[in-house]
């Protein structure tokens, strides 16, 4: 690079010959940029005298390019045009206010819908716009800059993961389900209980044989009263006292606080794994995006500050 500035001194003498060039007038291109038409033909004789060779063949009422000025003009035109086009990119970019988060229905329902009116009190300049689906998208190929994501973080290399919940499990019923059919004070004693069943269609997900097996209960299946393929609905089974059914403590959390849930069954199952806010490694987030970022890990510290499903 230190070539070319001792070969070209002023890059301002470009953007006045591209400009010359493409109008094949120097007054029409003095008048777009500003300036005299005399301060254009004195930017193109230097740049010419830097060069060592004319750019323009001056007519008495009009300028041409000459055969060098052409092709010099072709190049000088091009590295403009990817110049503009990225610093336009840089500032569209620095001027957004909204920033997209992926997740599943269940997280967007139940942690984030909650929690809007103070991401809005906390971040008032940033647009958030949530992007759901059955599986967990890739956010290199879509132009989404965060995500949420459960799991072993190992197994996205190609991912930058801050936690934001471990995975804890507990099983929940209402009240009205309690009062009704009595409170399950064992895994023992839940696994002859209506069980409503999760059915994830794509993400894995932690089911009754599992969280019974973690107890050292030896689960017989029984005939499935219910089965949902949606968390969320699951959830509303439960709350309309429909059976029992597995609670992530992340995104039930505020409802047993509420004791519209209750911790049922005396087990609580830490599966060892966690929930991560997720960025690719390839782009760097923007100053929006940061905070977002930001924003929703100190809400996932001060949720695990409180009390777990059970205590």
């Amino acid at each position: 690079m230190e070539t070319l500035r001792r070969l070209l001194p002023s890059a301002s003498s470009l953007i006045v010959f591209e400009a010359a060039g493409r109008h094949q007038n120097f007054t029409r291109a003095a008048a777009e940029l500003g300036m005299t038409q005399a301060a254009v033909s004195y930017a193109i004789r230097s740049l010419e005298d830097q060069l060592g060779q004319p750019l323009f063949q001056r007519l008495h009422r009009a300028v041409l390019l000459t055969e060098a000025g052409e092709k010099f003009h072709a190049d000088v035109s091009l590295g403009l045009a990817r110049i503009q086009r990225s610093a336009e990119q840089i500032r569209a970019k620095g001027r957004e206010t909204h920033v997209t988060l992926a997740a599943s229905t269940a997280f967007a329902s139940m942690w984030m819908l909650p929690r809007l009116a103070k991401l809005r009190e906390d971040l008032p300049d940033i647009d958030l716009r949530i992007q759901t689906s059955v599986r967990d998208l890739d956010l290199e190929e879509e132009p989404i800059p965060l995500g949420i994501r459960g799991g072993d973080p190992s197994h996205w290399p190609t991912y930058h993961a801050a936690l934001l919940a471990p995975e804890v499990i507990t099983a929940v019923a209402s009240p009205a389900f309690i009062a009704t059919h009595g409170l399950p004070d064992s895994p023992a004693a839940l696994a002859t209980f209506d069980l409503i069943h999760l059915e994830e269609p794509v993400r894995r997900a932690c089911d009754w044989a599992e969280w019974f097996q973690s107890a050292g209960i030896a689960y017989r299946a029984r005939p499935r009263r219910l089965a949902i393929n949606d968390y969320v609905l699951v959830i509303q089974a439960v709350l309309a006292g429909e059976g029992i059914a597995l609670g992530w403590q992340h995104l039930i959390d505020r409802q047993v606080a509420a004791r519209s849930l209750v911790p049922v069954g005396g087990h609580v199952l830490e599966t060892g794994l966690a929930f991560y806010v997720v960025w690719p490694r390839s782009r760097e987030l923007t100053p929006q995006a940061r905070r977002v970022r930001d924003w929703l890990l100190t809400e996932g510290e001060r949720s695990l500050g409180g009390p777990p499903p059970g205590a």
